[in-house]
């Protein structure tokens, strides 16, 4: 099979429509105290992210890609039985999470693609083990408590980091100054340089939610080698800067603005503390939630002001789509798949 084989084009284009989704929606998240603040405009978020996110996802992007490509289902297991499967299968998740995040995009929820890209993989294997194809227990649960796992972890860890950040520079600089406002125009600076950090740390982890079954399916086609190349990290780096570049505005919004007032100085905190828990989870092979993440983080600076300071209706709505994530994903994954295999692709 050759590059221009019509699956391989329609692998390709899906994989460009997941990473146009999660620029729309996950790339947005992550810059969206950057404009919540007034640090940076949308245009100059659009520039940052799209030489940082382009970087993280190039240079550090394999590892997460890895995971998401091979430890979730036994993909050689069913490869084994018909290689045609894991293919479709890889397609039909794809197009689940993208169809998913497209739609919570349009409603201003800030998913977590990293959620929806798990969640219709594990679809496709459990119609793989519904129909005999792999058993129940193949389909690596240890991995995927782990993924749990660090899903409930990175959003504490955000906000109690973010929160003592906050903290200090509260009490070590903002209280001290005679001028507070002098203070947050220089955090202005800094605040830039974050964005910087979490751009390129969203990128060394999110871009394997649109290209890591995209690896596997191309690994069973037998157009690479088993291992993550190069173009198909630039597929999702792209694609992720162009979801940002035209339709992220609608979840900066909510990021930026609805959650609780944000300043140079928190937006500082929430940044830094969010960026360097996704570096490190990155750096693990764990595919966690920027969203998730950030939200937890701005909270945290939010908290440093005061329950008061934060939207509890806000918060509440976004943890709803959170719950329901996965669940609509391995859903529509499953349907999908079937309804591929059914008309015979």
């Amino acid at each position: 099979m050759d590059f221009f084989d019509p699956m391989v084009i329609a692998l390709v284009i899906a994989g460009l429509y997941m990473a146009w989704n999660i620029g729309a929606n996950d790339l947005a998240n992550a810059m969206g105290t950057s404009v919540g603040s007034g640090a940076l405009s949308i245009k100059q978020v659009i520039i940052t992210a799209g030489v940082f996110e382009f970087a993280g996802a190039v240079f550090f992007g394999k590892r997460v890609t890895s995971t998401i490509a091979k430890n979730i289902i036994p993909i050689d297991a069913i490869k084994l039985v018909d290689p045609h499967l894991v293919v479709v299968g890889m397609l039909a998740a794809i197009l689940a999470a993208g169809f998913w995040i497209t739609f919570a995009t349009f409603y201003n929820l800030p998913v977590s693609t990293s959620h929806s890209i798990v969640g219709a993989v594990l679809g496709f294997g459990l119609v793989a083990a519904y129909n005999g194809i792999i058993s129940y227990a193949d389909i690596h649960w240890i991995v995927l408590v782990k993924i749990v796992g660090s899903w409930l972890l990175s959003p504490l860890l955000g906000a109690a980091l973010a929160y003592l950040i906050f903290m200090l520079i509260k009490t070590l600089i903002l209280q001290k100054a005679d001028n507070p406002y002098s203070i947050e125009k220089k955090f202005v600076f800094f605040q830039v340089l974050t964005a910087c950090y979490i751009a390129f740390a969203h990128g060394s982890n999110d871009v394997a939610n649109a290209v890591g079954p995209l690896s596997a399916a191309m690994s069973t086609l037998g157009l690479t080698d088993g291992t993550v190349p190069l173009w198909i990290l630039v597929v999702g780096g792209v694609g992720m800067v162009i979801g940002l570049a035209t339709w992220g505005y609608r979840v900066i919004e909510t990021i930026g603005t609805k959650i609780t007032e944000l300043t140079p100085t928190r937006g500082f905190a929430a940044q830094f503390a969010t960026a360097t828990v996704v570096i490190m989870h990155s750096y693990s092979s764990l595919p966690i939630s920027t969203t998730h993440t950030l939200v937890g983080s701005v909270i945290g600076v939010g908290l440093a002001g005061g329950l008061a300071a934060v939207d509890l209706s806000v918060i509440g709505k976004i943890i709803s789509s959170w719950i329901i994530t996965v669940p609509v994903a391995a859903l529509t994954a499953a349907l999908i798949f079937t309804g591929l295999m059914g008309i015979g692709i």
